[in-house]
């Protein structure tokens, strides 16, 4: 990765120069990650909330 391409994706999540002087590159990183995993949905799950029914037949 280039710098330009570096900052440039700072640029993309909202970071600033000021913000990266407080932050690690690996903390950059993260954020990044944490943003890309912003955008996955979570597949629908087969689990549902127990209603008073299923407690009596329980």
């Amino acid at each position: 990765m280039t710098t330009p391409l570096f900052l440039l994706r700072c640029l993309e999540v909202g970071l600033s120069m000021s913000d990266l002087e407080l932050l690690t590159v690996g903390l950059v990183l993260d954020i990044w990650t944490e943003r890309l995993n912003d955008d996955v949905k979570e597949p629908k799950s087969d689990i549902r909330e127990a209603t008073q029914e299923d407690f009596d037949k329980f």
